[in-house]
């Protein structure tokens, strides 16, 4: 009679239980080794965001914000965004070497934010001339290059915003916010837009100083300043609340941010026009010299160079197309690489569309200076929605793993940037390297 094939009464041999035992011990070292490593990357991550939120609140930006004499300065609303852009990269202290960084020393992405402090820009520039602030020019296709390349990962962006949910949304999906707002989200509002009068209000006082109004001259200054108020409340209310986590929606929210601003030339443009038109010519030479002097008192200041040489300008080899590694990374089909080439033709339209409306000279007068501005962001506008529509194309082709891919080549760059960085404040290099300069150190070995 054989034996029964059940396993009961059977003796399992040594060598079996030995290994199954060996086999279970590299199982939990695995599953431990794991938890380790899940460990060390969300307090990465923590640090990650808990830098962000520190620096926000940090008297060189938190307390910079609460003095209105630091915000009507350009040059100080540059050195806040500066700081607040590079938040966590070294707590800030390194807003001079972001790749994605403008020529005046300022930042078209803040975190989550397009175009910091926009309303400043808008009009600093209409009312006082290219001498007196240079930011609202240096806004072209960098920003939309790193609009596309987000130099940002999830951590960063979630030290800028309310507090989100642990766990990082799937692609294509925007962070629920949980919780009241954080100070820091408060400092990304007031970059993004503020509109009580004492901060929103143009130059009224000044111009009534220097032009002594008639009634009618004072009843169409007063209507200007109700319009300009109105114009920064319609910025502040277009400003996200919520983190753009994929190219296709930071573009979506470049475009409305952009919209936002036009509609705010659009509510200036008429009473501007007619108050100025009141003006007699004696009034007239009055106010050019008032920007005279304004301008007069930025001159011991660093400037970006000519009005058309700063018009969008980017550091050379900066913003190159990095063809090698969505190649490498991304790994595009053929059937894909259609729209992929689709997309970086339409990049290099609006690059070239953008550089073509830089203007040639600086208008003489408030009104001609903010119809420049408005013609300005109606093509960056129109560079936008030829980019996005491109975008939108190429993306919608990509896998979920691809999308991932693609969106962390922005991160990476800003990675490893930081790494050399570290390098040479361990002393292993003391020469100090501009951000072009390290782009292509980056970049050959990559691309």
């Amino acid at each position: 009679m054989h034996p029964s094939n059940s396993s009961v009464g059977q003796r399992t041999p040594l060598h079996t239980t030995g290994n199954a035992t060996r086999n279970a011990g590299n199982a939990t070292r695995t599953a431990g080794n794991a938890t380790r490593t899940a460990g060390k990357a969300t307090r990465s991550a923590n640090v990650k965001s808990n830098a962000v939120r520190n620096t926000l609140n940090s008297r060189s930006v938190a307390g910079a914000l609460r003095n209105t004499s630091a915000l009507r300065d350009p040059r100080s609303r540059s050195n806040i965004s500066a700081t607040a852009a590079t938040a966590g990269w070294h707590d800030g202290r390194d807003g001079a070497n972001g790749w994605w960084r403008h020529d005046n020393g300022g930042y078209g992405w803040v975190g989550p934010l397009y175009w910091p402090f926009a309303y400043y820009d808008m009009y600093d520039y209409a009312m006082w001339g290219y001498g007196y602030d240079d930011s609202f020019w240096g806004y072209g296709y960098g920003d939309l290059y790193a609009g596309i390349f987000a130099p940002y990962g999830y951590d960063d962006l979630t030290g800028y915003l309310p507090q989100y949910a642990s766990s990082n949304p799937s692609v294509g999906q925007t962070a629920p916010a949980s919780g009241t707002p954080t100070a820091a989200s408060d400092q990304l509002a007031q970059m993004c837009g503020a509109d009580s009068r004492d901060i929103a209000g143009l130059p009224i006082d000044q111009f009534q100083k220097a032009i002594q109004p008639t009634a009618e001259q004072s009843a169409a200054l007063d209507d200007l300043a109700n319009a300009s108020i109105k114009a920064a409340q319609d910025i502040k209310a277009a400003c996200p609340t919520d983190i753009a986590l994929t190219a296709p929606s930071r573009l979506a929210a470049m475009q409305q941010r952009i919209e936002a601003m036009i509609a705010a030339v659009q509510t200036v443009q008429p009473p501007l026009e007619k108050f100025y038109g009141l003006l007699s010519d004696e009034q007239k030479e009055r106010l050019t010299a008032l920007a005279n002097d304004q301008r007069q008192s930025k001159t011991t200041e660093k400037t970006a160079g000519s009005l058309a040489q700063s018009c969008g300008a980017a550091p050379p080899g900066v913003m190159e197309w990095p063809t090698a590694e969505i190649d490498r990374t991304v790994r595009p089909t053929e059937a894909q690489r259609a729209s992929l080439v689709a997309l970086q033709n339409a990049t290099t339209q609006a690059a070239d569309l953008l550089k073509a409306s830089c203007p040639t000279a600086d208008p003489l007068t408030p009104p001609a200076r903010l119809a420049a501005v408005g013609k300005r962001l109606d093509t960056m506008l129109q560079a936008v929605k030829m980019v996005s529509s491109a975008l939108n194309d190429f993306y919608g082709t990509l896998s979920d793993e691809q999308k991932a891919k693609f969106e962390a080549i922005g991160p990476q760059r800003t990675a490893q940037l930081e790494s050399l960085e570290v390098t040479h404040a361990n002393g292993r290099r003391h020469r100090t390297l501009g951000p072009e300069q390290v782009i292509r150190r980056l970049l050959s070995p990559l691309f």
